[in-house]
């Protein structure tokens, strides 16, 4: 199946608008349980005038900020096509790390612009602040009450399998153009998701190549495309993606920068739920069908779906771990959870 077929079976585009300022980024907002398409948002920012100019213009200026930090690049060959993914049998990925300078990378990826089928090289998850420190002094939004992680994102045409990110998110494409296809957390059965353990880049990945789904080998993907929601995002452009919400991202253009903000709608101290699940598949998911069910119970009672009234008869300063979780709290926890997977 061609990628133009697949387009043209998503049939529901992200909503957008075209009337919010970076002054109207409010809390409420930014906590939206949808995605958002925030057209033009980011239209003022230096980086985004400089990357419409050119491409050699935003290299330049993105050189004026270079802390001479080493970065890890991802590079995959031209027969990769962009996809950032596996090999064949799943026993290695398709690329390879290469540590290098960010003004190196960034030469290497300006060298590609020219070639009709380059090897990619994609600089991933880089921190604003520590790599181009300075940069968002000219390109930011206000939302540093959030205490948000603020990455940027360079390469060339790459494909990045539709994966969640615990954290909520905006993106703003800085350079090039992006299509953006979004799922809802409860597409999970139909994405047919990789290993937890074993991921190209941190979080697991649907295994349906985009560009010619296998439908034989994943049917269900169709049940998945049925509910798909997908934006082309231009320079200056933004995109708010939910917690928990999967994103199929894909860079079109020969040169392209992305700046994304993340941010956790509860204390860090919780920690990544994540870590949760897999303890929970390490003490719970072989058990006997008969005890899991049990379990499952306990974790609607104590977790899901606490009702403060089920702890009323406990006096509040004995409550212990059901009163709510403070930083003192949490760090109990992990002690305590240290010593016992020791």
């Amino acid at each position: 199946m061609t990628d133009q077929h697949v387009l043209n079976e998503i049939n529901q585009t992200i909503a957008e608008r075209t009337d919010i300022t970076v002054a109207d980024l409010s809390d409420e907002l930014l906590a939206s349980d949808q995605p958002l398409v925030l057209r033009g948002l980011a239209s003022d920012w230096p980086a985004v005038q400089h990357g419409l100019e050119s491409a050699d213009r935003m290299i330049e200026y993105l050189q004026e900020f270079d802390s001479d930090n080493v970065v890890t690049a991802l590079h995959a060959p031209p027969g990769a096509a962009g996809r950032i993914f596996y090999n064949e049998d799943m026993t290695a990925f398709n690329f390879e790390y290469r540590r290098m300078a960010l003004k190196d990378a960034v030469q290497q990826v300006r060298s590609h612009i020219d070639q009709p089928s380059p090897a990619s090289l994609y600089i991933g998850s880089t921190n604003v602040d520590h790599w181009l420190p300075g940069f968002r002094e000219q390109n930011d939004f206000p939302i540093q009450h959030l205490a948000p992680l603020v990455s940027i994102w360079i390469g060339n045409q790459s494909r990045v399998s539709a994966h969640y990110d615990f954290p909520s998110n905006i993106a703003c494409v800085v350079a090039g153009h992006r299509r953006v296809i979004l799922f809802p957390p409860e597409q999970l059965p139909n994405l047919y998701v990789g290993p937890l353990d074993f991921t190209p880049a941190g979080q697991p990945v649907s295994l349906v190549d985009f560009h010619a789904p296998d439908y034989e080998r994943f049917p269900k993907f169709r049940e998945a495309v049925k509910t798909a929601r997908m934006s082309v995002l231009e320079p200056g452009d933004a995109l708010i993606v939910p917690s928990m919400w999967w994103h199929h991202m894909e860079a079109l253009d020969a040169f392209n920068v992305l700046v994304n903000y993340w941010w956790r709608s509860s204390p860090s101290y919780m920690g990544p739920p994540l870590s949760v699940l897999q303890h929970a598949i390490l003490g719970l998911r072989d058990l006997p069908a008969a005890q899991r069910k049990q379990w499952r119970e306990l974790f609607d009672f104590y977790v899901f779906d606490p009702d403060p009234d089920n702890f009323e008869h406990i006096p509040e300063a004995a409550r212990g771990v059901l009163n709510p979780i403070d930083e003192q709290t949490a760090r109990q926890i992990r002690k305590m959870l240290r010593d016992k997977l020791l």
